[in-house]
């Protein structure tokens, strides 16, 4: 085998055995660990959100880490679902139901929802705005304290379930309604 293999061989099994403490920690073991939310209708239809959860570990997190005016994967690790299993409405326009990527694009001082798509790939990189079924505005707000990990979850009255996506100081939502 010549030296070139040889190193190269070397290399490849070096980063599979610095990478193996990390793929075999059990997923609550993982510093961003995978969680979820779901809101029901009052008709039992439902949306379901699965995401990692990253930890503000100290880090400046908007503007920082996760830089203003480009796409986020809205969480850590794998890309964020979205599935519906009814139709919906967001920011006034219609969302069939079916499974999709959430990604967001935070700016300072507004944020965009982006539901892509293309589904089943690693969070990162964006898979462009080709993939992108459509972009809401978000209401954006402050939140009293710094919150650790972020959070998606939801609000739901009525016929109105609200999803919020919320870490470090930020709070970003938007009103999802059933389409009847």
């Amino acid at each position: 085998m010549s030296a070139k293999k040889l190193l190269t061989c070397g290399f490849v099994l070096s980063i599979c055995a610095a990478a193996a403490p990390i793929m075999a920690q059990a997923p609550g073991d993982r510093p961003s660990p995978p969680a979820k939310a779901d809101c029901r209708f009052a008709d039992g239809k439902a949306i379901h959100v699965d995401y990692s959860s990253p930890r503000m570990r100290g880090r400046k997190i908007f503007g920082d880490l996760v830089p203003y005016g480009s796409e986020w994967r809205t969480g850590a690790n794998e890309a964020t679902t979205f599935v519906i299993n009814t139709d919906v409405t967001i920011g006034g326009k219609a969302v069939p139901a079916g499974s999709y990527t959430l990604f967001t694009l935070p700016k300072a001082d507004s944020w965009q929802l982006i539901i892509s798509k293309q589904t089943g790939e690693w969070g990162i990189p964006y898979p462009g705005a080709s993939s992108d079924f459509d972009r809401y505005p978000m209401k954006l707000s402050k939140l009293n304290s710094p919150l650790e990990n972020m959070t998606i979850a939801f609000d739901a009255a009525g016929a109105v379930c609200t999803l919020n996506v919320e870490w470090e100081t930020t709070k970003a939502s938007i009103a999802i309604t059933e389409k009847k």
